[in-house]
């Protein structure tokens, strides 16, 4: 089993002072209190930006104090190619984090939360803040769960007009729609550059969407016979596009 991760503010290029490093405040009370982490165990430190360090435990201090050693080296993980970004529709209650959650566990690289006309959750003032505080917080612990070190972006709400000029800026773009045609399973992928992917609410993505990414160069597929629910369809179809583009190869 690989060694489990925490978050640190910052790890330079050089390595840190001494090769040590004290992990506090609640990445130390989760390494001491609940994972119960011992001297001589492995642990990996990441910005969760791509830099991470492999150490060793040398102590354990109270509830909330994980000294960490051998930290000479730290490397850098570089971009994965293509990039994956979902646009995701807002779904109800807290199926927004399950989807942040899978779609994380599963690598994709960025997710848009999208307002889009048929949804059912609007985000508004405070209430939008804290939720995407959650969505923020949701990808940063499922990195961690499934040993990232590079966690996904989670961008600021987007409009409909927003997401039209991330899909025209894109080197394939697709909405999963039960109009389309073609299976993403079966259509041509580039190899590098951005990959952006819209899913609809449970309401489905409306004709005036439709035509608008249209207008942007994003065209309608489908996964399967089935129609899956909005908090589910971007994981599987994230699954699909890495599978494809040989990023789990």
């Amino acid at each position: 089993m690989t060694a489990p991760v925490f978050v640190v503010d910052a790890l330079g290029p050089g390595g840190l002072p001494g090769g040590e490093y004290v992990l506090d405040g609640p990445e130390g009370r989760h390494a001491v209190s609940v994972k119960r982490l011992r001297a001589g165990e492995d642990v990996v430190l990441t910005d969760g930006r791509g830099r991470w360090a492999e150490g060793v435990v040398k102590a354990a201090e109270g509830k909330d104090r994980l000294v960490v050693t051998d930290l000479e080296t730290v490397h850098e993980e570089p971009p994965y190619q293509p990039r994956v970004t979902v646009v995701q529709a807002l779904p109800k209650g807290d199926r927004g984090e399950l989807a942040v959650e899978t779609m994380t566990e599963v690598g994709v690289d960025a997710i848009v939360p999208w307002a889009a006309s048929r949804c059912i959750t609007q985000w508004k003032g405070d209430r939008g803040l804290k939720a995407l505080g959650k969505w923020r917080a949701t990808a940063r612990e499922a990195g961690k769960q499934s040993r990232r070190v590079r966690f996904p972006d989670v961008a600021d709400a987007a409009t409909s007009k927003q997401v039209a000029s991330l899909l025209a800026d894109a080197d394939f773009a697709a909405v999963l729609h039960e109009s389309g045609e073609e299976p993403l399973a079966a259509t041509e992928l580039p190899t590098s550059g951005d990959i952006v992917l819209v899913v609809g609410p449970e309401g489905g993505v409306s004709p005036e969407e439709l035509a608008l990414f249209a207008e942007a160069g994003a065209r309608p597929y489908r996964l399967g016979r089935s129609v899956l629910r909005t908090s589910t369809a971007g994981t599987a179809a994230t699954a699909v596009l890495l599978a494809r583009t040989g990023r789990w190869s």
